[in-house]
């Protein structure tokens, strides 16, 4: 069946993951292909190209892109040239000492005055406020895609505090021009489970989707009396198997992929009779 698959991360979860591999017990060469996996996860999720070609590409094998299911293939992201808000980034943590987080710099950028900006002195910086025209999820973006760029690096030593590599030195003295993908907004989770569900019904007919429908609003109503997850009770697919089927007595239920005999015992007769209420409908 057609699914969604959606992963949340923040850089956050970049910092605290490479200090947890530097300060592991592991060798230098194992840390170092452990941090290029980390590098590679994190170059995916900031991708602009079709996913699909990118994870084939790990295995090394080829593919022509376009796949024509993945977000960036269905939807594009927007781009946006990054080049200015990079220089600005980048030049903040260098002048607060390259000493602190994504967080204290960003209110740094954006003249957020905070209890550390006062103590530190960062309000008399040359980049205080200049990035006060981008909100606080568009800059934290631009640490992502500089992170994954290799432009900056967290210090493990310094609890993640964010310094600048190398690489940085192009785009601060003007030679390099950075172009960012723009975060989209996402719709409400149930309005996205909802869109998915529908479009795994089209191929039904109306008969079977309105049993579908039945026999999940009955799921939801047993999760709620039992407080557990949808899932445990059935997953979508033995619903739509059962809506398909439509049995008519316990031994064809039985025949259902996905009905065990501890299922069959437990919501036999309550599936039985939602599809009877259906029919009588």
């Amino acid at each position: 069946m057609p699914a969604e698959a959606w992963l949340s991360y923040g850089l956050g979860d970049v910092v605290n993951l490479r200090m947890l591999i530097n300060q592991g017990e592991a060798g230098d060469e194992r840390k170092r292909l452990e941090l290029r996996k980390l590098d590679a996860l994190l170059g995916f999720c900031e991708s602009t190209g079709c996913r699909r070609q990118a994870l084939l590409g790990w295995f090394g094998e080829e593919h022509a892109g376009a796949c024509g299911n993945c977000d960036n293939c269905l939807h594009p992201p927007e781009c946006w040239d990054g080049t200015e808000a990079a220089r600005m980034a980048l030049s903040c943590v260098y002048r607060t000492g390259q000493r602190f987080g994504a967080g204290h710099v960003i209110d740094v950028l954006r003249g957020t005055p905070t209890d550390k900006v006062a103590q530190h002195g960062h309000q008399s910086l040359s980049t205080w406020g200049i990035g006060a025209e981008l909100p606080v999820r568009q800059w934290s973006s631009v640490f992502r895609q500089l992170v994954a760029l290799g432009l900056l690096e967290a210090d493990h030593e310094r609890h993640g505090a964010l310094r600048l590599t190398q690489a940085a030195g192009p785009v601060l003295r003007g030679e390099r021009e950075l172009t960012f993908r723009k975060d989209a907004a996402r719709p409400p989770r149930a309005t996205r489970q909802r869109a998915s569900v529908d479009a795994s019904l089209e191929d039904l007919s109306l008969e079977e989707r309105q049993r579908f429908e039945a026999l999940r609003r009955w799921r939801a109503e047993t999760a709620r009396e039992q407080n557990v997850p949808a899932y445990v009770i059935f997953h979508d697919a033995t619903l739509r198997s059962i809506a398909e089927a439509a049995p008519d007595d316990l031994d064809a239920l039985a025949q259902v992929p996905g009905i065990g005999t501890v299922k069959l015992e437990r919501y036999g007769e309550d599936v039985l009779q939602q599809l009877l209420d259906c029919e009588a409908a």
